[in-house]
């Protein structure tokens, strides 16, 4: 049976069944994804949810599904960007109040303000040094959101308590999970990111077999080169961190710079300590020869003296026995004379 049409003045012609396409069925409407009314809303208003959480659970929703995680992705980076600012500015405003002779700023009020600065900003650039390179190629995203939330408490302790503890006391919680989650981003997600950068294939290529001369393979290479320049964004940010490693060379040459000077002051302060101990133990030396030549003149007088004692003793001694003998030989007296004399002629 034929098919029919009514014509616009109420006439019937027969329908070509060639002129007749097909019915083509209406799209559905889209649903919302999967059924849930937080991911149907704009990234904006899932952004301004999300802010009122912390980047540790951040990170933990990324586990939901792929919109999630590409939002929580974004979300992360942006945290590490926005920290790194919050530092710059808290690190402006401390270093302002400080003087400029570094022999004052030790005994400043703000002195463990700026060295817990100072240690943070080692911490950032650590962690820049380590996620950045493959953040930037968009493989990964910056993963610990807990070191996020540990510098934001950091930072908002140095600025909101007049004197804080030592450097290594609030620093301490912060360094070792940065430490941890680098050492298992090199071991664990470096090698497999690895094999998706860029430049990695070509590579491969290159060492695997050499390419045939002509026009496709140079095309192609000059394809990959270009995928694999910079952009401007990526020159500012490394010309960037280049002068903040610029920065922080020149701050640890000038350190060294005084600790060699400071080393110079005390050897020379140890010799002439040095040469001071010679010269005291010289005149030592030469206090004990003259207290030796005095013993040896003490002695020489001593033993004089006994010796002029001794001989003043015999030399008595000899006189009286002079005066003995003397004595003795001595003649008789006068009136003795004629006795001795009539005796004499007696005997005759």
């Amino acid at each position: 049976m034929a098919a029919v049409v009514v014509s616009a003045d109420g006439g019937v012609a027969p329908l070509d069944p060639d002129s007749v396409s097909p019915r083509i069925p209406s799209p559905a409407p889209e649903q919302p994804l999967q059924n849930n009314a937080l991911l149907g809303l704009p990234i904006v208003a899932i952004e301004n949810i999300l802010n009122f959480l912390s980047y540790d659970e951040i990170s933990l929703l990324r586990l939901v599904c792929k919109r999630m995680d590409m939002i929580c992705q974004r979300m992360l980076n942006q945290g590490f960007l926005k920290v790194e600012r919050y530092h710059s500015l808290c690190q402006k405003q401390v270093k302002a109040q400080l003087p400029r002779r570094e022999s004052e700023r030790r005994n400043h009020s703000l002195a463990r303000h700026a060295d817990i600065l100072a240690a943070v900003e080692t911490r950032l650039s650590l962690l820049n040094m380590t996620f950045m390179k493959y953040v930037d190629s968009n493989l990964c995203c910056f993963i610990p959101g807990k070191v996020i939330d540990e510098i934001y408490r950091v930072l908002r302790y140095v600025n909101s308590t007049r004197a804080p503890q030592r450097a290594h006391e609030v620093l301490q919680e912060l360094r070792d999970i940065s430490s941890m989650a680098m050492e298992y981003f090199d071991e664990k997600i470096v090698p497999i990111l690895k094999k998706r950068l860029p430049g990695a294939d070509l590579s491969g290529r290159l060492i695997g077999s050499a390419p045939v001369a002509g026009p496709s393979t140079s095309l192609t290479t000059m394809s990959l080169l270009a995928k694999n320049t910079p952009s401007r964004s990526e020159m500012t940010k490394v010309q960037q961190q280049v002068k903040v490693n610029g920065a922080s060379m020149t701050a640890l040459r000038r350190e060294m710079q005084e600790v060699r000077v400071k080393q110079l002051e005390q050897q020379k302060q140890l010799q002439d300590q040095e040469q001071k101990l010679l010269e005291q133990s010289q005149v030592i030396g030469e206090q004990n020869a003259r207290l030796a030549e005095l013993e040896h003149k003490l002695r020489e007088l001593m033993d004089s003296a006994v010796a002029s004692t001794s001989s003043g003793s015999s030399g008595s001694s000899a006189a009286a026995e002079g005066e003995s003998s003397l004595c003795l030989k001595r003649p008789r007296k006068c009136s003795d004379l004629p006795r001795h004399s009539k005796r004499l002629r007696s005997k005759k």
